[in-house]
């Protein structure tokens, strides 16, 4: 058995098997082609050994976070589950801290915080060499979307070289990882093309939906220094804007002016990110882009609109321009490490600014109604997250009594003030 088929036998295929010791716990999970199926259900509890050679990580969870692909897999546009279950387990979006490791695992201890990625390796060519986003198979394995398990359960197994460790000063906003690897891809893509013109130097960037990865595009963006305008359907103020207007980026609703017309007022774009999820914008944006300009597309778009487009004009721009578009979906390792570095210089200078996006906290497995409806009904919520455990409740427990004036996270106790990682507390 070679390495890419013995990682897609690890454990994390079938949770009905039973488990070496009968131990069970929590999980929320839907009966794929089911809408509505979402459910908190007992799955078995699975245990490192169960991963080959040795490279499995046991990992409590403490945070998962769910967004647009848990609301369209609940409503049954896609989702596969494992082979041998009925179900599948939801999540993607991970936190969790580990508890045992395998014998041949070097990298991990006891106690590190750590997010999972997503893709799991296939057949492909790529897949072999460490670039399964990039798969060219028809059949992708995905945690929590297509034929593996999810993180929203009480705890989860996954080959170490599937995780990647998160600072404790990290751990409030550890859950952002994920959907923020998405923008450091699609930025990363952009560089890495534009290394056919010797010297590219951006410096005008647009991003189009403010929704959370609009939000962390337009941060991404920001720490790479580009003059940044975000665009989007509300006027402001509201807290999208605010936030936006935080990072020295300007907010511009399409309803006062188009990108278009922004692009012919204070000239045409080096970078674009659309990330809205209204189809139409994309052509838009291609007519705003500048001569040896780039264009990544980061949304994820169903249904069969239609519109009208000036296609000789965008063709013509295109080719003589040089100008460039290109998708992102998923992520690799190393656009993982590539966040992680993002998220810790974001704090350190826009202290306490993804912090804001988590606004719509649910505790527990327990409430997966809740849960649910906060993510179908968002009414201004940037990012809904799960506190799967008591640990991780602790991160904004109630009462608040302790906040920490090095990173301004905010704790229920002494003993969790103290171990989050920083060094100063002071009563909230």
């Amino acid at each position: 058995m070679n390495g890419t088929a013995a990682l897609r036998e690890t454990a994390d295929a079938a949770l009905t098997t039973k488990s070496r010791d009968g131990a069970t716990m929590k999980a929320i999970a839907v009966i794929p082609g089911q809408a509505g199926s979402v459910h908190v259900r007992e799955v078995r509890r699975p245990n490192a050994a169960e991963v080959p050679g040795g490279r499995g990580v046991l990992v409590q969870v403490l945070r998962v976070g769910v967004d647009g692909t848990d609301k369209e897999i609940n409503a049954a546009e896609y989702g596969t589950a494992p082979e041998g279950d009925e179900f599948l387990v939801l999540g993607h979006e991970s936190l969790g801290r580990v508890v045992e490791v395998g014998p041949a695992v070097t990298e991990l201890a006891p106690g590190d915080y750590v997010v999972a990625t997503v893709r799991r390796p296939g057949t492909s060519l790529y897949d072999m060499i460490g670039l399964a986003d990039m798969t060219t198979d028809d059949v992708y394995f995905e945690r929590g979307i297509s034929l593996r398990h999810g993180f929203l359960s009480e705890y989860f197994v996954e080959s170490a070289d599937h995780l990647v460790v998160v600072p404790p000063r990290q751990r409030e906003i550890g859950v952002l990882l994920e959907p923020l690897t998405v923008v450091e891809k699609g930025i990363a893509q952009a560089y890495e093309i534009q290394r056919r013109l010797k010297v590219w130097k951006p410096r005008r960037a647009a991003v189009i939906g403010a929704g959370t990865v609009g939000l962390l595009a337009t941060l991404t963006l920001r720490l790479r220094g580009l003059e940044v305008t975000t665009f989007a359907l509300r006027r402001k103020p509201y807290l999208n804007s605010d936030l936006i207007e935080a990072l020295g980026a300007r907010y511009v609703s399409v309803e006062e002016q188009s990108i278009l017309d922004a692009a012919a007022a204070s000239g045409p774009f080096d970078l674009i990110l659309e990330a809205s999820g209204y189809s139409p914008a994309a052509f838009e944006a291609m007519q705003a882009l500048s001569k040896n300009g780039v264009l990544v597309l980061a949304s994820v778009t169903g249904g069969n609109r239609r519109v009208e487009v000036p296609a000789d004009r965008i063709n013509l721009d295109f080719v003589l321009g040089n100008r460039v578009m290109v998708g992102t979906v998923n992520a690799s390792q190393e656009h993982f490490e590539m966040g992680v570095k993002d998220l810790a210089q974001a704090e350190a200078l826009y202290p306490g600014w993804l912090g804001r996006l988590l606004t719509d906290r649910v505790r527990g497995l327990d409430h997966v109604e809740e849960l649910f409806a906060r993510l179908n009904s968002p009414a201004g919520a940037i990012k809904v997250f799960c506190d799967v455990s008591e640990d991780a409740m602790d991160m904004h427990g109630e009462p608040v009594r302790f906040t920490c004036d090095a990173c301004g996270g905010r704790f229920g106790s002494v003993a969790a003030l103290e171990g989050h990682g920083c060094v100063h507390g002071m009563p909230a």
